[in-house]
């Protein structure tokens, strides 16, 4: 069977929303049924590995290790590999505002997030719930004048009230809540290091983020809340220097906590960049960023992590094998920090990746970014991850999994 099979997320969202798809039970878990797709013809069984879990291995050495999921990624085959691979559930689509809140008169819907909660819950696994205050997730029901044009009291009322209503209708069902998600910029920010291009910020000003730690902290204070930011390995692809948002985000943080904002934990969104990595990747600063977090007696959390594999050869053994090699540098380097608590993949197969659709390879082929292909064999990418375990440093477990009690 071919590896192309893929489920179009755009053409998923407008069959839910159309009430033209169906919420079935498939192996235990709700799921989307998809009969009549290529998908319908995957083996009921998942392949093997050969070796325990990712969770388990991870939890060897006292590590966390999880993956996002999302209702729309529900088929008939792939729930059962994050289940049987993943310790922990991110929230990746289904609290963000285009499924929560779809407009500025919509009621909030809680219906896919109660899903994929659900999902975790029947499979002991824990959860990141993502995100609570973020500039971007809201879909074509909110205009720039919805947003960008509230006055101040109605801003507060709005992001105040969903933040409010959403961690109380979660509350003791939620690990951690991605409270403030990619707020810091070395530029377009103030002199705390704080992004003031985005609506919270010009509306209500920069006490938005501390106020939503506040709020996330008076409706669940027992889940562990995290800020999470991207750019701080190498060069990204607009350019963008990691030293300067590493020194911005380390500011950001210092200004929270020197206010008593209640952050608990930072998140690094491990979204790495095959094309050059090996030349680029400061081992050495990456190392010392680290350690200035870890200083903050902050655990620090990988989150979506995955390799954009541009600039590799088409031709997937070598593609695969490049991919692997750049988790393979990064893990090492990384895990030999022990207030690294976490590693959490932004999904586990490549049959679904936010990369296909927002960066697509110029050749046309799919991309490749993940541990496990569009048939949910292991990969060089798996082992890659696998070995990193194996070889990292034992430490202090943030959580214990909920898996095999």
């Amino acid at each position: 069977m071919s590896e192309s099979v893929q489920l179009d997320r755009r053409s998923l969202l407008r069959g839910a929303a159309g009430g033209a798809l169906a919420l079935t039970a498939a192996g235990g878990a709700s799921g989307i049924a998809l009969t009549g797709t290529a998908e319908a013809a995957v083996a009921e069984r998942i392949p093997s590995t050969g070796r325990p879990p990712l969770w388990k291995q991870a939890d060897r050495k006292g590590l966390v290790f999880g993956s996002s999921i999302a209702t729309w990624q529900l088929d008939r085959t792939y729930p059962r590999l994050h289940a049987r691979e993943a310790g922990l559930l991110f929230t990746e689509d289904d609290l963000l505002w285009y499924q929560l809140k779809p407009g500025p008169d919509e009621p909030l819907n809680f219906g896919p997030g109660d899903q994929i909660i659900g999902f975790a819950d029947r499979h002991d696994q824990r959860v990141i719930a993502a995100h609570l205050a973020w500039d971007e997730g809201f879909g074509e029901g909110w205009t720039e004048e919805d947003l960008w044009g509230l006055r101040r009291r109605e801003a507060k009322k709005l992001l105040y009230g969903v933040i409010r209503r959403e961690v109380r209708h979660y509350r003791g069902r939620v690990d951690g809540w991605i409270v403030a998600n990619e707020v810091t910029d070395p530029e377009e920010a103030d002199k705390h290091g704080f992004r003031t291009n985005v609506p919270w910020y010009q509306t209500i000003g920069p006490g938005y983020i501390a106020r939503s730690f506040d709020i996330a902290q008076e409706q669940d204070p027992k889940a562990l809340r995290i800020i999470n930011e991207f750019g701080f390995e190498t060069v990204n692809e607009w350019g963008d220097r990691p030293e300067p948002r590493r020194r911005a985000y380390l500011k950001a943080i210092d200004r929270l906590l020197d206010r008593g904002v209640p952050v608990q934990a930072v998140g690094v969104q491990g979204h790495l960049l095959a094309d050059g990595f090996h030349r680029k990747f400061h081992e050495r600063g990456y190392r010392a960023f680290l350690r200035e977090l870890a200083d903050r007696d902050l655990p620090i959390l990988i989150t979506e992590m995955d390799v954009l594999d541009e600039g590799l050869p088409k031709a997937p053994e070598r593609r695969d094998r490049a991919v692997a090699d750049v988790y393979r540098h990064y893990l090492d380097v990384t895990l030999d920090e022990r207030a690294v608590k976490a590693v959490i993949a932004f999904g586990l197969t490549d049959r679904y990746s936010w990369l296909d659709e927002d960066q697509p390879r110029e050749d046309g082929a799919r991309r490749r970014p993940l541990a496990f292909d569009a048939r949910l064999r292991p990969k060089p990418a798996y082992a890659a991850i696998s070995n990193a375990f194996r070889n990292a440093p034992d430490r202090r477990r943030l959580w214990r999994p909920k898996k095999g009690r």
